[in-house]
Parts: C-alpha cells; sequence; structure tokens
C-alpha cells in the first residue's frame, strides 16, 4: 500500500486505546489506519523487561515475532493486500456460581447514594422537579392541566355508563390516575385515566358477576327473576359475605377486586423486567382491537340514546344480540331522549370537525363536552325531563371520598383470568403511547418504570373505590396541543377533578344519560376512522391487514377478549410464517470487485465460476430448517444428502453414473485419494452467507453440521461468511469448529466476508488440483 513504511503491515482500527486486552467491542475493526511493526522496534523492546521477545504495541503482550494474540487475521484475506482483520478475543465468561454471587453482591449493597438513586428511580418526578423551570414550562403545564381537566369531568361521568358504576367512582379514578402517574410516569405527555375500551372490559365482568349474583345490571335491587335465581344470588352473597350489599356496593367491589388483580400483574411484569412483552402486541393488532371494542362500545350506549330497556347480553355474539334486541325494542323509544341525542350528537359532531379543521389557529380545544353538558343538564333541571317524560338522568352524585376498603378476596380469585387481558391490553397502550410520544419530542422513557406506573395507578386506587386506568390517545394528543411540558400538568388536572369531587358532582343530577352516550360515542370517532387505513396496510403488508380485520371481526362477532386473543395467536402465526419461508438467492459478483448480490436485484453479476454463494435472509432453526435445505439443493441442483448416501452404498470408488446430478471422480487405480475434486459438479466449494442469519438453534446448527458432513464426502468444501457474533458463539460452543476449537480451527471455516471465503476457496481448490497432479 503506498505510503506504508518497510517492515510494517496495516492494521486498521476503531481506536488504539480500544485494543486492550480482554475489552470487549465491535467483532470487525475497520476503521482508522495504523501502522503495526512486525519486527520489534528499538521503543518496543526497550519497554519489555526481556529483549528474547518481541512486544506487540496492540495488545500490550509479548509474543513471537509477527503474532499478537489479539490479532487472529485470515491468511487468504491478506494475500497480495495491505489489509489485516483484527478480531478482539472475547473474555472468558464468568461462571454462573460467581455471576450470582456478583449480581447478589450488588442487589444487597446499601447505602445513601444507592437508596437515593432507587427512589428516584420509582419516582422520577422527585428528580425533574428539582430541575424545572417555571418561567419556560409553568404556563403551558397549567393551561394544559386546566383543559385536561375539563375534558375528563364530563368524560369521567359518562365512562362509568360504559364501567356499568356510578359517577362518582369514575371522578375518583380519574383523580388517583393523574396524581400518582404524575409522581411515578416518565413520559411528559402522557395523559392517564380513565379509558374507553377498559371501561368497556371492565363493565363486561361486572355485568356478568351482577347476573351471577342475582342482580339486574339495569336497575337497582334484586332481578324479579325465578326463585331458583334469587336461592343461587343469595348463597352466592353469604359465601362472599355481601348479603347486605346492594347492586351498586357489589358491582364497585367487583371492578376494585379486578382492578387490583390486574395492577398486580403489572407490578409483577414491571419487576421481572417484562415490559418488553407488550411489544410483542403489534400496531395493527392494536389497531383492530380498538377499531372492533369502539364497535362493542357503540352498541352497548344505542340503548341510552334511545332510552330503552333492553337486557344486557353476555357471551359470545354479545354484539349481534343487543343490536336484534334493539331492533325488537325500536317502537318503545323515549321521544325526549331522542330528540337530545339528535341535538348533542350534530353539536358535538360539528364542534369536533371545527376544532379538527381549525386546531392550527385555537391555542386551546374548544370544551364542546363540557358546554354540551352544562346546557343539558340546564333544560333537563328547569324542563323537568325525568319527572315529565321518564328520561333517564345520572341521580344524586355525592360529595368526598368514602372510607377505603380492601377488595373482597373470593371475588379477586373469580375474576383472575378477566384480570390478565385487562392487564395486558392496559400495559401495552400504556408503553406504547408513551414511546411514541418520547420520539416524537426527543427524550427516552423506562418501559418497565411506565408499567410500574401504570400498575400503581391501577393497585393504589383499588382500596379508593377506584377502577382500571391506562393511558388516553385523545387526552394526551389534547395535553400536547396546549403547552404541556412536563406532569406537572397532570397534578394541574387531578386538582380541577377535586374540585368537583369535593363540591360540585351534586349540580350533574338531572343530566340525561342519552347525553353522556352521545360523548362516549363522538370519542370514538379516531378509532372507527382507523378501518379506512386497512386498503393501506394491504398494499404494505397483507399479514398486517389480515391481523386488523381478524381482530376487529372477532371482537365484534365474539367478544373482546376473544379478539386480543385472535390478534395475539395470529401475529404470532404471521411472524412465524414469515421466518418459516424466507427469502432464498445464490449470489454472484459484481465485476472485479468484492460486491456480491442477487443476479434477481442487480444487473451485470457474474456467478463466481466454481463457487456457489448461498444467501438465507432468515434465521435457521427447527421451523425453517427443511425449507433452507430444499431451497440450497434447488439453487444448486445438488441433493448433497442424496448423492453422499448414494455414494456411500457404492462405495468411494464408484464414478458418477446417469441420473446422478453429482458423483465423485476415480482419478486412477494408482491414486490414494480418490475424488478429491468432484468432477460431476460445476462447483467445488460453497459459502453460506451468514450475515442475514440472526440466529440458530439445536437443529439449525445439527443442519449446518449434516451439510459440511455431506458435502466432505462429495469433496466440496463448505465454507460460513459474515457471521454474527451469537452465530459464531453458538457454532464455537456446538462442536460445528471440531475438537480444535482454536483461532486456526476458526479461521479455516469462518470468515469475515464473502469474498475472502470466496478466496479462501479458490486457493484451496488449486492447491487440491496441485495435490491431484503430483499424484
Amino acid at each position: 500500500m503506498e505510503g506504508r513504511p518497510e517492515g510494517t503491515m496495516v492494521v486498521w482500527t476503531a481506536e488504539r486505546r480500544g485494543l486492550w486486552r480482554g475489552q470487549r467491542a465491535a467483532e470487525l475493526v475497520l476503521a482508522t489506519r495504523v501502522w503495526v511493526s512486525v519486527t520489534p522496534s528499538d521503543s518496543d523492546m526497550s519497554r519489555h523487561p526481556s529483549n528474547d521477545t518481541h512486544f506487540c504495541p496492540l495488545c500490550r503482550f509479548s509474543r513471537g515475532a509477527g503474532w499478537c494474540p489479539m490479532m487472529e487475521v485470515s491468511p487468504e484475506c491478506t494475500q497480495g493486500r495491505g489489509l489485516v482483520l483484527v478480531r478482539r478475543r472475547p473474555p472468558a465468561p464468568p461462571g454462573l456460581r460467581e455471576a450470582l454471587k456478583a449480581r447478589l453482591r450488588r442487589s444487597c449493597a446499601c447505602s445513601v447514594q444507592g437508596a437515593w438513586a432507587l427512589l428516584q428511580d420509582l419516582l422520577p418526578a422527585t428528580r425533574w422537579l428539582r430541575q424545572y423551570q417555571p418561567r419556560e414550562d409553568l404556563a403551558g403545564d397549567v393551561i394544559s392541566g386546566l383543559v385536561i381537566g375539563i375534558i375528563l369531568v364530563p368524560q369521567a361521568i359518562a365512562y362509568s355508563l360504559l364501567a356499568g358504576l356510578q359517577p362518582i367512582y369514575s371522578l375518583y379514578t380519574s383523580f388517583f390516575a393523574n396524581l400518582i402517574y404524575f409522581l411515578m410516569g416518565t413520559s411528559r405527555h402522557v395523559s392517564v385515566g380513565i379509558f374507553s375500551l377498559l371501561c368497556l372490559m371492565v363493565g363486561q365482568v361486572v355485568d356478568r358477576e351482577l347476573l351471577l349474583a342475582g342482580f339486574d345490571p339495569t336497575q337497582d335491587g334484586p332481578a324479579p327473576g325465578a326463585n331458583r335465581s334469587a336461592l343461587n344470588a343469595s348463597a352466592t352473597m353469604l359465601e362472599l359475605g355481601l348479603q347486605d350489599c346492594s347492586r351498586d356496593c357489589y358491582a364497585i367491589r367487583v371492578a376494585t377486586a379486578l382492578t387490583l388483580l390486574a395492577g398486580i400483574y403489572q407490578v409483577l411484569m414491571g419487576v421481572l423486567g417484562l415490559g418488553f412483552v407488550s411489544a410483542y402486541l403489534s400496531q395493527p393488532l392494536l389497531d383492530g382491537f380498538a377499531m372492533g371494542a369502539s364497535v362493542t362500545i357503540l352498541t352497548s350506549q344505542l340503548r341510552h340514546l334511545l332510552g330503552v330497556r333492553v337486557p344486557r347480553h353476555q357471551g359470545p355474539g354479545l354484539v349481534v344480540s343487543t343490536w336484534l334486541s334493539l331492533l325488537r325494542s325500536a317502537g318503545q323509544a323515549n321521544l325526549c331522549d331522542v330528540l337530545t341525542s339528535a341535538a348533542c350528537l350534530a353539536v358535538l359532531l360539528a364542534a369536533k370537525e371545527l376544532s379538527d379543521r381549525y386546531r392550527h389557529h385555537l391555542k386551546v380545544p374548544l370544551p364542546a363536552e363540557l358546554l354540551v353538558i352544562g346546557a343539558a343538564t340546564l333544560v333537563s333541571h328547569f324542563g323537568q325531563f325525568h319527572e315529565r317524560f321518564g328520561s333517564s338522568v345520572a341521580g344524586d352524585i355525592p360529595t368526598g371520598f368514602m372510607a377505603p376498603h380492601v377488595p373482597e378476596p373470593g371475588l379477586v380469585w373469580r375474576v383472575a383470568l378477566d384480570a390478565a387481558s385487562l392487564a395486558l391490553v392496559s400495559s401495552a397502550f400504556s408503553i406504547s403511547l408513551a414511546e411514541m410520544f418520547a420520539r416524537s419530542h426527543g427524550y427516552s422513557v423506562r418501559a418497565n418504570q411506565e408499567l410500574l406506573a401504570v400498575a400503581c395507578c391501577n393497585v393504589l386506587p383499588a382500596f379508593f373505590h377506584c377502577f382500571a386506568t391506562s393511558a388516553a390517545l385523545a387526552k394526551s394528543l389534547v395535553k400536547t396541543a396546549t403547552g404541556c411540558r412536563t406532569q406537572l400538568s397532570s397534578a394541574v388536572s387531578a386538582a380541577v377533578v377535586l374540585l368537583v369531587v369535593l363540591a360540585l358532582a351534586p349540580l350533574f343530577r338531572d343530566l340525561q344519560r342519552s347525553v353522556l352516550a352521545c360523548i362516549i360515542i363522538v370519542s370514538l370517532r379516531g378509532a372507527l376512522r382507523k378501518v379506512r387505513d386497512v386498503p393501506r396496510l394491504w398494499r404494505l403488508s397483507p399479514a398486517d391487514a389480515l391481523v386488523w380485520v381478524a381482530t376487529a371481526a372477532t371482537c365484534v362477532l365474539v367478544s373482546t377478549e376473544a379478539g386480543l386473543l385472535a390478534g395475539i395467536l395470529l401475529s404470532l402465526l404471521s411472524l412465524a410464517g414469515r421466518t418459516h419461508h424466507p427469502r432464498a438467492a445464490l449470489l454472484a459478483r459484481a465485476g472485479d470487485s468484492s460486491f456480491y448480490g442477487d443476479p434477481a436485484e442487480f444487473e451485470g453479476l457474474v456467478p463466481e465460476p466454481g463457487v456457489q454463494v448461498f444467501r438465507f435472509t432468515g434465521p435457521l432453526y427447527y421451523a425453517n430448517k427443511d425449507f433452507f435445505l430444499r431451497s440450497l439443493y434447488s439453487l444448486t441442483g445438488l441433493n448433497v444428502g442424496y448423492a453422499a448416501a448414494r455414494r456411500k452404498e457404492r462405495g468411494p470408488e464408484v464414478g458418477a453414473g446417469e441420473g446422478e446430478p453429482v458423483e465423485g471422480r476415480d482419478l486412477g487405480p494408482g491414486s490414494s485419494t480418490a475424488a478429491l475434486v468432484p468432477s460431476a459438479t460445476c462447483f467445488h466449494a460453497v459459502v453460506i452467507d451468514c450475515a442475514p442469519l440472526l440466529f440458530l438453534d439445536a437443529a439449525g446448527l445439527a443442519t449446518l453440521q449434516d451439510l459440511r458432513r455431506d458435502y466432505g464426502a462429495l469433496g466440496i468444501t463448505l465454507l460460513l461468511a459474515c457471521c454474527s457474533p451469537s452465530v459464531r458463539d453458538t457454532l464455537r460452543r456446538g462442536g460445528f469448529l471440531g475438537e480444535d476449537q482454536g483461532d486456526a480451527a476458526e479461521e479455516g471455516q469462518l470468515f469475515p466476508s464473502v469474498h475472502c471465503a470466496v478466496q479462501a476457496a479458490r486457493a484451496r481448490c488449486q492447491e487440491l488440483v496441485a495435490a491431484n497432479s503430483t499424484l
């Protein structure tokens, strides 16, 4: 190479200090050029106490001339060139006992600094409040907090219909969720509180348990059902010790038990570091689930829009059964509720469209829900709609807080399975929204801490008559649009809700339930509009579109829990399908360069004579090993397993016959090395490009070992190129390199690039040809 001093070789390294012995970094170092003396210089020799050995300036260890323990150099890649690839040797991993002892020592170490750091990790507010800048952040936080608080009040009252609970419990939930997330959340913009999908899931469990306990979910007091139902109800209530509990009392007991157990599940996930689990709920799955659940919510609120009493169906086919009941009861609709619903829907939809159209000109979103609720409450109160027309109203809403109560253990076990799906949906939406806003605003969040924050928003409030919460997209977008800078806005929103709980709640006594249903339905616009994304999603990925449609359809036709389960299963099957049949191709070379590509993708590529370069763009594991072999056999035109078996049956002296794609050729009766180079094939080596090979399992490793054995029986060399560190480690631990696990064994079989492997294969072929000619 031009400019290279005499007696030196070129080493490309990231930086000199990054090559100290034992340091683990990149596998192949190709960044900054340094000159390394092959023979010891005077300065190097003077640094070492003994002048009998050579001193390497890279690893700082004395070894024989020209050799360094930090330099695992492939000779085939450096012949005629000035490039040396230095592979760092990873340090020996510590034993299991030592690793456990070190981790236990770190965990049990106690100090003031460690305790303070732990407190800051659990309560991030203790860290960022010390750095709070009131001049820059306070105005935006206060405005966004007031706006969210104003929006929260009508939504909390409305969403109580979905959960089958009294409005005061929704206000409790909104207050505690905002206060706890203010202390524990790592996202600056997410709004945590009541969420329509979770309210629906809570409401379905509450309705089921009310029916099992003998209550009618649509009225107070025991259902006027059969005597057997009443007897069963009394036995259930006596068993749980709740025989004196009313319908509303039993409903909130069920909701708090469900919420407590869901929060415990989330705490366990956060402590065990399982925040990544929610990442397996793909965005198409979540969108499809939101769409299907929104249709279910819309269906459940139609009875309030029409003012009719229909049974609240349970189990599979809930949506279809509810629609049939609504059609049969349409003639009994309350005219007052119908007219009120039509007027409120028109006003709310118009206000939402205007807000969306002129959102860039409005500093604060229009509080349409609050204005509608205020006007409707006044009209209903002075018009006496409940007394004159029988319109259903919210009823008395008490002020203040109720005494804490421990959820019933008997109810906790009855809702154990329901709590699992509730915890999964809550954590998935919360973590995904937190990460979305963090990316868009240039900061980071901790998934496990977000999981713990949402878990505490469920566990602690469950003792104060609250139900399940999670992050909500609509309110989070409003917070961002109104200038939110930190979670101090959540504390302001909690103060607004607290004011309503302590003083203003009774003012909503005459508010019609049909108005609350209108607010719920209008809030579903965003989720229902996601159906327009299906054609674009189909063009992008048919598998994701199928997950979307199947999840939404199962939610509507069966149940929300079944829809979530179907979406998860289809997502996993889709992922398995993509890895089961990845793309496979034979690579060719671009001229005299070292680039090898797919001829189907690039023009002008020429196959390397005598060498087949195979690329498999996926992991190699038990599910796709057969497809891997079929692809390799098909593209190379040689079923090496069959050919090796036939050769073994006929013996090594048997030549190639008709109909057999490959067999060795006997080089003569005086030769002791028959078929060193196979003549019936058009190649003497196979190079597998392992760059796209994400991982190997035991079955994949056995497949490569069998391939090398079968190719070796035919005199064909199998080489691997571009192996990742994890794949190389699997090959080393699995014995692929043979009994000799040293550097020479690895250098002879694993190569840093496809070009190095091809050059090595050609060099070996030339050596074999020379050996054959000599023999």
